[in-house]
């Protein structure tokens, strides 16, 4: 017995340093960095600046006019809508799916699940932008990332959704409720845990996209908190304290939102797979 604690002990702690050296050393990597001068940041190390320089900060959210912030605001805006049209849309899709087992939901189902395998195809996808008039538009971006997000969420919608009894919808039935009430009033109430989850990481994808905007929603008003580490290493090549200032202004709050809401992600995943 005393052996297989000191083995989990062990384990415990190569885990802890494992995960020190993994993600703690480069955030303090770029944090030191991005306080220090242009000569100093450019050496690479991780140490302390001679002279704290915090106006990094500064210089990085007001280059360009303030580009930094503007693409706050769209990848805000994106997030933000792309999250809601995601919780709805895919909580109604993993009900009937979980509920329903007729050849129709098989089709459907394996259509979604198949949307967790095949990638995305960037010229065809642009093209029917243009045709619909969406391209370079926050609209049309929002679309993409719904549309790449949808199978994962609805998965884990689905699994959660099995641990819920179907008595409550037949006693609700009895009371008078049609399908929508039923589904609003008692159902998606229940799915809270699940879609604290679906909000989290699907918030920390979107917001962290790279290549889709760069793709689908080119120019620099469109500009997105992750493209304008591309528009800094363009301008400032060797200049990586602006550049690491840059990640970390980006970088902090998703990592905020990570670490407060860690634990709901870690509990709406293993509810819906072990009830499920």
């Amino acid at each position: 017995m005393k052996q297989k604690k000191s083995i989990l002990i062990i384990g415990d702690i190569l885990g802890v340093l494992g995960a020190f050296f993994i993600f703690i050393v480069p955030f303090l990597f770029m944090l030191t960095n991005s306080l220090k001068d242009r000569k100093e940041a450019n050496q690479l190390t991780l140490s302390l600046p001679e002279v704290f320089q915090w106006s990094n900060y500064k210089e990085v959210l007001t280059y360009n006019n303030g580009i930094v912030l503007t693409a706050f605001k769209n990848s805000l805006i994106i997030t933000i809508c792309s999250v809601i049209i995601l919780v709805i849309t895919c909580a109604m899709s993993g009900y009937i799916l979980q509920r329903r087992n007729d050849k129709k939901m098989t089709v459907f189902n394996a259509v979604i699940m198949a949307g967790l395998m095949i990638p995305p195809a960037i010229l065809p996808t642009i093209s029917l932008m243009q045709s619909l008039h969406v391209y370079k538009t926050l609209f049309g971006m929002i679309m993409v990332e719904v549309a790449l997000q949808t199978p994962f969420t609805v998965m884990l919608y689905r699994g959660f959704m099995s641990s819920i009894p179907v008595e409550l919808e037949e006693a609700g039935y009895i009371d008078g409720c049609n399908r929508r009430r039923m589904f609003a009033s008692v159902i998606f109430p229940l799915l809270k845990p699940v879609t604290a989850t679906v909000v989290i990481l699907n918030a920390v994808t979107v917001f962290n996209d790279f290549t889709n905007p760069l793709y689908f929603l080119p120019g620099i008003k469109n500009a997105t908190v992750q493209l304008t580490l591309y528009n800094f290493m363009g301008q400032f090549s060797s200049s990586y304290n602006m550049l690491f200032a840059d990640v970390i202004v980006i970088t902090i709050p998703m990592l905020i939102l990570f670490i407060i809401f860690n634990k709901r992600i870690v509990d709406g995943m293993v509810a819906g797979s072990v009830k499920g």
